[in-house]
C-alpha cells in the first residue's frame, strides 16, 4: 500500500478543455483548426514553464504569422477553459488523505492560472502535502527535474512515489526519475492500485 501518491492535474483530476471552450478560442484569436491548435501546443512548455501570458500568445502568433484582435479577451478566455474538474477524483483526493496518505500534485500549468484555480479549489488542494507547479519550478514535465523536485519537496525518494499521469511520454520519464508510474485511466484504477 503506498503512502506517498503524487498525481497530475489535468486530464487526472481536473477536466481538460471542452469542445465550447475550444470554439470560444478560436473565435476570439480568429483562427481555427489544427494549424491553430499545433502552435498552441508547441508553445506551451515555455509557458507552462513560466513565460508571461502576453509573451506566450504573441509566440503563437508569430508561428501563424497571425495578430490576435484581443489579447487580453483571449488569455482571459484560455485561463477559463482549464478551471473545471471530475468530482470523482476530488472525493477520491479527500478518501486519500483521510487515509493518512501523503499526496503530491505535480502539474504543468501556466501562472496566471494558478491563483485562480486555488481561489475556485483551495478546499481540496488542501488536502495536497506539496503542490508543485510547473510554472513555480521553472521546468515542466517531462524534464526529470520536476519529477526530483516534486519527490525532494514531499521529503521523499521517488522511489517512494506511485505517480498518476494521463500523458504517456510523462509516465515514462516519471519511471526513468525512478518512481512508480502509472498511466491514468480512472478512478476506479488509482483506488485498485493505492489499495
Amino acid at each position: 500500500m503506498p503512502d506517498v501518491i503524487v498525481f497530475d492535474l489535468y486530464g487526472v483530476i481536473a477536466r481538460t478543455q471542452t469542445p465550447e471552450a475550444v470554439r470560444r478560442i478560436e473565435k476570439i484569436a480568429g483562427r481555427s483548426g489544427p494549424p491553430f491548435w499545433d502552435a498552441y501546443w508547441a508553445c506551451r512548455p515555455a509557458y507552462d514553464a513560466g513565460q508571461e501570458s502576453a509573451s506566450y500568445w504573441a509566440d503563437v502568433a508569430g508561428r501563424l504569422g497571425a495578430t490576435f484582435p484581443d489579447v487580453p479577451a483571449l488569455i482571459e478566455a484560455d485561463l477559463g477553459s482549464w478551471t473545471d474538474v471530475d468530482d470523482d477524483m476530488v472525493a477520491l483526493v479527500g478518501e486519500l488523505a483521510g487515509e493518512g496518505r501523503t499526496l503530491g500534485l505535480l502539474s504543468n500549468i501556466i501562472g496566471d492560472l494558478v491563483p485562480r484555480f486555488e481561489d475556485r479549489h483551495g478546499a481540496w488542494l488542501a488536502h495536497f502535502d506539496a503542490l508543485v507547479y510547473s510554472c513555480h519550478i521553472g521546468v515542466a514535465k517531462p524534464d526529470p527535474r520536476a519529477y526530483e523536485i516534486c519527490a525532494e519537496r514531499l521529503g521523499v525518494r521517488p522511489a517512494d512515489v506511485l505517480f498518476f499521469d494521463d500523458n504517456e511520454r510523462n509516465v515514462h520519464a516519471a519511471r526513468e526519475a525512478g518512481m512508480r508510474a502509472e498511466l491514468f485511466t480512472s478512478r476506479t484504477q488509482v483506488r485498485t492500485l493505492v489499495g
